[in-house]
């Protein structure tokens, strides 16, 4: 048989941190909402597939397309997507499977098409709308922070939001630890970024521009190549069909989580 998308660690995990819905109705109820297992195994199928909403096959038992991106809708506006992130993290650090030691951050291209919120001119792909998709990793390719942008705002302009929100978090949204170490390519190239991280304790390590290639810092980074490889294994986040941004953060975060949940 096939293995299930929805396993039973990964709902437990999940299911404390779906809201409940409200209490229907005594008189004229109306029809029995779709359970949220069979929910989230539409949304991960969508994920996954990259199909369209009205495609979802009615035989899967996941009801329809739109119920599942409702549900996908409201659950993010409840913030379960990070908190799922938040807690796998957690897991992983108390399970000593967070790798301190060293970091890459990277980023990568996504197609988006017309009419997407917040997308921009992709100077890679002839001007072509798309968006940014960063991600910062630790030594193992355990994504340790996230964040989407148009595809013409340059990597360095998120280095430090990413290193100031990777890993699990304090009650204040300060990161509990962070790597020593940070290394990245070229696109990363800034003395005051350098500066602030040394602030922050981290030494970083970054290819200069203007030099010739073969920096050795390639042995380091690929787990962040990696990582985005893994990322675009969800088609859904490989070309860029939400409209919102909201709904574009939601499939984010939940690749995020997902490829979080894989290290347990």
């Amino acid at each position: 048989m096939a293995k299930p998308l929805v396993s039973d660690d990964l709902w437990n995990t999940l299911h404390s941190l779906i809201p409940p819905r409200k209490p229907r109705r005594f008189r004229y109820p109306g029809r029995k909402p779709l359970n949220d297992r069979k929910a989230l195994t539409g949304i991960l199928f969508v994920l996954k597939t990259g199909i369209r909403w009205e495609d979802l096959p009615a035989e899967m038992g996941c009801g329809s397309g739109m119920t599942c991106w409702r549900r996908l809708r409201d659950w993010n506006e409840a913030a379960v997507w990070p908190r799922l992130h938040q807690v796998l993290l957690q897991r992983l650090d108390d399970a000593h499977l967070i790798n301190w030691t060293r970091a890459a951050i990277d980023s990568t291209f996504a197609r988006a098409f017309e009419g997407v919120e917040d997308s921009g001119k992709n100077p890679t792909d002839r001007g072509r709308p798309g968006v940014k998709q960063h991600i910062l990793v630790d030594a193992n390719g355990v994504p340790l922070a996230g964040d989407i942008t148009p595809a013409n705002v340059p990597e360095v302009k998120e280095l430090l939001p990413l290193v100031d929100s990777c890993g699990p978090q304090d009650e204040d949204g300060e990161p509990q630890r962070r790597p020593e170490k940070l290394y990245a390519d070229r696109a990363y190239d800034s003395e005051p970024h350098r500066e602030e991280l040394r602030q922050r304790g981290m030494e970083p390590k970054f290819a200069k521009r203007n030099t010739e290639h073969g920096s050795g810092l390639g042995v380091f980074r690929w787990v962040a190549e990696r990582t985005i490889s893994w990322l675009h294994g969800f088609r859904k986040l490989r070309f860029v069909t939400e409209k919102t941004q909201d709904m574009q953060f939601a499939f984010f975060n939940l690749g995020l989580a997902l490829i979080c949940f894989r290290f347990l």
